[in-house]
């Protein structure tokens, strides 16, 4: 978050608060930033802000706003789970927006507060929502996705060290990941025209892969559809066309073309009765800080693409 607010065109940093790093300099916790900026670990918040990110743990946010009165005038953005789902999206008079882009573009531009969506969660929602836009899932999914050890997060464990996620691959949550329950809801919201609320489609058969790599997400996805290749591109890309992050194409597409960048990129392809999505991003940028400075340019009336030209690592 900090590397992209730095050099984003319209952003002034008044603090960033810390606990535990509360007088050192930016640079020496997060030391690409040396020569960057002289900022400050602050113990103290300061209210003379527009917006507000928090970025802290899941459950961590929901506890901050408890033991801190945020004045209404300051705009938040959560980047953990805390205020996802619809059942959980309030907190004392403060209500947030489900920050995808995709789905609630003007609610976003209007919002007060936002819940800014979880990284395999948007990686999934952007391969199947132009589906659910047109009523048209109606079996079973069955996506296989592999993220970078990033998606783990800073704290060290037993799976993110490097001696064991090099060279080995892993699957974890089968079937339970945290983010169905934000990827179903998105689905049902999407496709209200033609489904009951609960979803009108068969379950989310959602297999998770730790990668030997540190950052990006890949899915592969598929189900049964009656649409021909022509047909299905064309919905994606039709879908997509106003989102300026969002790229559809029938070719084929690897981590490296959007590792470092806010993009999301989406392979749409036919075999014999079912339709096979890749949707492939970078979990730290897409899946967390890039949407969340996207969702705040949505907010402020900025370009939406400002600070996030962000070339991918090519090579």
């Amino acid at each position: 978050m900090l590397r992209i607010l730095i050099n984003h065109p319209n952003v002034e940093i008044v603090f960033v608060h810390s606990n535990s790093n509360a007088g050192n300099h930016v640079y020496d916790v997060h030391t690409d930033l040396f020569g960057d900026t002289e900022l400050q670990f602050a113990s103290e918040l300061a209210f003379n802000i527009d917006v507000l990110f928090l970025c802290v743990g899941h459950g961590d946010a929901k506890k901050f706003l408890e033991a801190n009165e945020i004045p209404d005038h300051i705009k938040i953005i959560d980047l953990s789970q805390d205020f996802r789902l619809s059942q959980n999206a309030a907190i004392g008079n403060k209500s947030f927006v489900y920050g995808l882009p995709e789905l609630n573009r003007e609610a976003i531009k209007t919002a007060d507060n936002i819940a800014n969506p979880g990284c395999f969660a948007t990686c999934l929602q952007l391969g199947l929502l132009p589906l659910a836009s047109k009523g048209l899932l109606k079996s079973e999914v069955h996506i296989t996705s592999t993220t970078g050890s990033t998606g783990a997060g800073q704290s060290l464990s037993p799976t993110s060290h490097f001696t064991w996620r090099n060279d080995n691959l892993s699957v974890y949550k089968v079937f339970n990941h945290q983010h169905l329950n934000e990827i179903n809801q998105s689905l049902s919201q999407a496709a209200s025209a033609f489904t009951p609320p609960s979803g009108g489609w068969g379950a989310l058969n959602f297999v998770p892969y730790r990668g030997g790599f540190t950052r990006g997400i890949i899915a592969s996805i598929y189900t049964e559809s009656d649409l021909s290749e022509a047909e299905a591109l064309k919905l994606y890309q039709e879908y997509y066309a106003g989102h300026p992050f969002t790229h559809v194409t029938n070719k084929d597409i690897d981590l490296k073309q959007i590792v470092n960048t806010n993009k999301c990129f989406v392979q749409v392809k036919k075999h014999e009765d079912k339709i096979f999505i890749i949707s492939i991003m970078d979990n730290l940028l897409k899946g967390a800080s890039g949407q969340a400075v996207q969702n705040m340019n949505l907010m402020f009336g900025l370009d939406e693409r400002a600070g996030l030209r962000l070339k991918a690592t090519g090579f």
